[in-house]
């Protein structure tokens, strides 16, 4: 905003000087001809000048419009991978295998309840109370009811919105020690210029410097971790109020 208040103020500078010049030192003859020339000069640099304030303004509503609808679908694959860990204990490698889960999975429906019965205790050779929890099987539900009702946009899931070339999500999944447990991890992300391809490289290039609570921070949207047991998204909570269908 300083930079552009200082070539603001330049200009006016500028057109002053010329102003006068013209109408001190030239020919009445050359007045018209560089009056013109001058006029087409103006229009130029305030084109400029406009362009300069609204294309950060433009810029940002088309980013926000694009990660918000990238941020959904990475919600749906967390989803998925979540009821999938559920399931089986670990995430999907893939997403022809998370999309075949989704399709096919039931997810068991239990409940818990507290109860008791009585144990002879060796050590005061009594009866004594023992407390317990029963859990009981109602049923099954469909992974892809649960999830999606009747949407079946989980099957393109791995698609990057507004991608230029078809590009799809990169998804891997792996186990990893934590202080001796083995944990289940996964990630999903792309790349922001993937996203961004058509937008003004000097914005681009701004965006992917991000780091900021209140931004997505480096060169990639994404969700979990590879090297940490987290199902998060690197975006700021805002993006989680926002519902882009």
């Amino acid at each position: 905003m300083l930079n552009l208040i200082l070539i603001v103020v330049l200009i006016c500078l500028v057109t002053i000087g010329l102003v006068f010049v013209i109408d001190r030192f030239l020919p009445q003859k050359v007045k018209p001809v560089l009056i013109i020339l001058f006029g087409i000069l103006s229009i130029y640099l305030g084109f400029k000048i406009y362009d300069s304030i609204n294309a950060p303004i433009e810029f940002n509503k088309v980013r926000n419009e694009r990660f918000s609808k990238v941020i959904n679908k990475l919600k749906d694959i967390r989803d998925s991978q979540e009821a999938y860990k559920t399931v089986n204990g670990k995430y999907a490698g893939n997403f022809e295998s998370l999309i075949k889960f989704i399709d096919t999975g039931n997810y068991t429906i239990t409940t818990q309840r507290d109860s008791s019965f009585m144990r002879y205790d060796r050590v005061y050779q009594i009866e004594m109370q023992q407390d317990t929890i029963i859990i009981d099987t109602l049923g099954t539900v469909k992974v892809k009811d649960s999830l999606f009702g009747a949407d079946d946009r989980y099957k393109t899931m791995m698609d990057v919105p507004y991608a230029q070339n078809d590009e799809k999500f990169e998804m891997n999944a792996d186990i990893i020690d934590k202080s001796g447990y083995k944990a289940p991890v996964f990630e999903a992300k792309v790349k922001k210029n993937v996203v961004l391809y058509d937008q003004p490289e000097d914005l681009v290039e701004k965006e992917n410097a991000h780091q900021s609570v209140e931004e997505v921070n480096g060169t990639e949207i994404k969700v979990g971790s590879l090297t940490d047991v987290s199902t998060n998204g690197n975006w700021p909570p805002v993006y989680d109020r926002k519902k882009i269908n």
